[in-house]
């Protein structure tokens, strides 16, 4: 019996939704508010979340971003329920962690099988082994050393530059917001300018010399470290990294 936690502020379709999932063997723990969705996620430790996109108090995709930036929940299934079904909307579910996105309305039996789905993905995948040795192409990091190397020589990095780039890569292929790295590498709730990520990732990338292009930067959203070192980022609206970045306050426009 897997433990699934649902969070939609429309009480009849998540009534629905936790008697279809009941049906099919899970225990459900609904929730119609953000607040009360993360205190279930803290206390039930679910095996998959299914999350409304538009809630009375915290966004969806807000609460997503949460997710993925706490320990205990950054492996955890997240399908996202929205009535809007635009290709920006789904792209954004996506940018901030979520595993799958589900356009309202919905049939009880695709929900079904998407959640099955996630729950196969996630238990098939044995945990990975945390290698404090990474080889990224031209790039060579030891975590426990705080060193790294870029084609075999040593680059100087601040404690506060190499915590950026270690997070950037645990994260790669995901974008990371600037007010997300403002949280992550800087412990502050990102209410402020974020023109300081812009500042820090810059200086990164000019220290990084030939492994810089790792680092791509997501118009108006954040950066984003690559899956592969031959990854191919035209399927992104990127920057150059050495135009002026404009800052959006870290903030989905």
């Amino acid at each position: 019996m897997s433990k699934i936690v649902v969070v939609d502020d429309e009480q009849d379709l998540l009534a629905v939704i936790e008697f279809n999932l009941k049906s099919l063997g899970h225990e459900v723990f609904p929730a119609c508010t953000g607040r009360a969705g993360l205190e279930l996620i803290r206390t039930a430790k679910p095996d998959a979340i299914l999350l409304d996109v538009m809630l009375p108090d915290i966004s969806g995709t807000e609460i997503c971003r949460l997710l993925r930036e706490t320990p205990q929940t950054r492996e955890v299934p997240v399908l996202m329920l929205s009535a809007r079904g635009e290709e920006i909307d789904r792209v954004v579910g996506f940018e901030v962690g979520a595993d799958d996105y589900l356009t309202k309305p919905f049939s009880v039996r695709e929900l079904g099988l998407r959640v099955r789905a996630l729950l196969r993905r996630s238990k098939g995948a044995p945990a990975p082994r945390r290698n404090p040795h990474i080889e990224f192409g031209c790039l060579r990091i030891d975590r426990d050393a705080h060193r790294i190397w870029v084609q075999g020589e040593e680059i100087a990095l601040t404690a506060l530059e190499f915590k950026l780039l270690l997070t950037l890569f645990e994260r790669k292929n995901r974008v990371q917001t600037r007010a997300s790295l403002l949280e992550s590498v800087w412990g502050i709730q990102a209410n402020i300018s974020t023109r300081t990520v812009d500042a820090h990732v810059k200086r990164l990338r000019e220290k990084l010399l030939q492994a810089r292009e790792y680092v791509e930067t997501v118009r108006g959203v954040g950066y984003r470290f690559r899956e592969s070192p031959d990854a191919a980022s035209d399927d992104l609206d990127l920057l150059g990294p050495s135009e002026t970045l404009a800052t959006t306050g870290g903030r989905f426009q």
